[in-house]
């Protein structure tokens, strides 16, 4: 009888796991190129401080997605500079910056709270030079990071990420830099999650 119950019970689970992992191209993802996918699997966020959308997800997913991600898969971040005119730019070199002087999750933090939560309006980098400051970072070391080859570098490279994979709206996942996922037939979060998932597994 036990038995019985068991296969009753994995005979139910199968279609719903085969349903979860019918993910179509052109549906749930769209192939961004034709090239050769990342060399190791990757999950790769883009995003704006000015995306209260955004705010939300680092909160309750970001989280999710490092702590559950495949064995193996890394998970990396891009800014996107096309929010809040020329001041997209900067806070795409804010993001830069924290990440050279390895303050990424402070800043952050700071960053998303100042703008969403206390409703702080940034006109220039010195007002983001000061955010660094309340937040431990010497002056002396965000003006030799902001003006660094290595933040100017990464810049240009989530730009460049940006642009290939046409992003036009953030949150949004790419993964191994060959496949964006699609949000239009998605229901949740979750499900988003669960495409990058299955994408990373793919080459």
């Amino acid at each position: 009888m036990k038995k019985a119950l068991l296969i009753a019970v994995a005979m139910l689970i199968a279609p719903i796991a085969a349903i979860a992992a019918d993910y179509k191209e052109g549906v749930h993802y769209t192939v961004i190129n034709q090239g050769p996918a990342t060399a190791k699997p990757e999950i790769a966020e883009f995003f704006s401080f000015y995306c209260g959308h955004c705010y939300n997800f680092s909160k309750t997913e970001v989280p999710k997605i490092k702590a559950n991600k495949p064995e193996g898969v890394t998970f990396k971040q891009n800014h996107v500079e096309f929010i809040g005119k020329e001041m997209g730019i900067e806070m795409s070199r804010a993001f830069a910056v924290a990440h050279q002087l390895k303050v990424d999750a402070k800043i952050e933090h700071a960053l998303f709270t100042a703008i969403h939560d206390k409703k702080q309006h940034f006109t220039n980098r010195d007002d983001i030079r000061k955010l660094f400051i309340a937040n431990g970072v010497d002056g002396k070391d965000f003006d030799a990071a902001a003006n660094s080859f290595m933040v100017s570098a990464q810049m240009s490279q989530m730009k460049r990420a940006t642009s290939n994979a046409q992003i036009s709206g953030v949150p949004a996942l790419v993964v191994n830099g060959k496949y964006r996922v699609e949000t239009g037939a998605i229901k949740s979060y979750d499900e988003l999650l669960d495409i990058a998932y299955y994408l990373t597994s793919m080459k």
